[in-house]
């Protein structure tokens, strides 16, 4: 691909990908939008380099979730440890963004929180699968994860959700 046609692709795929780096960063603005700087500093540095074995959004997607797994590491050997054998507290728990939860809507604050109680595999190949349109096939080579790991967690997944925002709509019902 020529590099042109790569910076357009990679243009295209910004506002998919800048999604995907809000979810890896658990819905932080700040920290995603420095994820997906890294990334792309990667991929213009020559340290993460496309070889056409998967789609370029695949790619991408992968280079975004280890950059911001590798983000996190630092941060939590940075701040953890090294915080608290400074000072011996432990780090203080930010508040929720005010605006943020505002600004949701029932319906989705809903679904994130059903989505938030699955296991990280389940919500990860799901973000990917519903948010990000990739196919379980694609969002296992993102993940590097077997197909059948895949599907397996994308059934279980689905189905807990289902059970979860079904329980939820009786509670509702009941008032």
């Amino acid at each position: 691909m020529k590099r042109t046609d790569f910076q357009g692709e990679l243009g295209r795929l910004h506002a998919a990908s800048f999604g995907w780096a809000l979810w890896c960063c658990d819905h932080q603005r700040d920290e995603a939008e420095e994820v997906l700087q890294t990334a792309y500093l990667k991929v213009a540095e020559g340290m993460a380099s496309f070889d056409g074995k998967s789609s370029l959004q695949t790619w991408f997607f992968g280079v975004i979730r280890r950059t911001a797994w590798e983000q996190r590491r630092r941060r939590w050997l940075r701040d953890g440890i090294l915080g608290r054998w400074f000072t011996s507290q432990p780090a203080p728990v930010p508040a929720p963004d005010p605006e943020a939860s505002a600004s949701m809507s029932e319906r989705s604050r809903t679904l994130l929180q059903a989505m938030a109680a699955l296991p990280a595999r389940q919500r990860e190949v799901l973000h990917l699968v519903f948010y990000q349109d990739l196919t379980v096939e694609e969002a296992a080579r993102v993940l590097k994860i077997s197909l059948g790991t895949a599907r397996t967690h994308f059934a279980r997944g689905k189905e807990q959700l289902r059970q979860r925002l079904g329980r939820r709509e009786e509670k509702h019902d009941e008032r």
